[in-house]
C-alpha cells in the first residue's frame, strides 16, 4: 500500500497515535494475557514510583513494568501474524509462538528481579 505524499510532521505524528491506540485497544479487546497485565500495572506502577527513592530507581519499578506489556504487544503480533499464515500445526509456528511466550516470561522475570534488588537490597 503506497504512503500518501502528504503524511508527514504533525499529520504523521497524529496517525501514528491513532494506530498506536487501536493496537492498544485490540490488545486488551482480544488478548487475555495483555489485560491481566494492565490490571496488574495498574497498582503497580503508582506503588513503584512511591517505593523508589531516586529517579532511577523509580524508572526501574515501572519501567520493568512496562517492559512487560511491551514484550507482551509483540508477543501477540507474532501470534496474530502466525495465526494469519495457516490454523495447520507447524513446528516452526509452534516454535514461534513458544518463543514469544518465553520472551514475556523473561520480562516478568525482570520485573521481579528488578523488584527484589530495589527493595530488598
Amino acid at each position: 500500500m503506497a504512503k500518501p505524499e502528504n503524511n508527514r510532521g504533525l499529520r504523521r505524528l497524529i496517525n501514528a497515535t491513532r494506530w498506536s491506540m487501536q493496537g492498544f485497544a485490540s490488545a486488551y479487546r482480544h488478548e487475555a494475557a495483555f489485560r491481566q497485565e494492565v490490571w496488574l500495572l495498574a497498582p503497580l506502577l503508582p506503588v513503584g514510583l512511591w517505593l523508589g527513592d531516586s529517579g532511577v530507581e523509580k524508572a526501574l519499578l515501572a519501567g520493568s513494568l512496562l517492559i512487560v506489556l511491551l514484550v507482551e504487544l509483540l508477543n501477540s503480533a507474532v501470534e496474530n501474524v502466525v495465526d494469519r499464515i495457516g490454523d495447520e500445526p507447524h513446528k516452526l509456528s509452534g516454535r514461534a509462538k513458544d518463543q514469544g511466550s518465553a520472551a514475556v516470561f523473561v520480562a516478568l522475570l525482570l520485573v521481579v528481579m528488578t523488584w527484589g534488588l530495589v527493595l530488598l537490597v
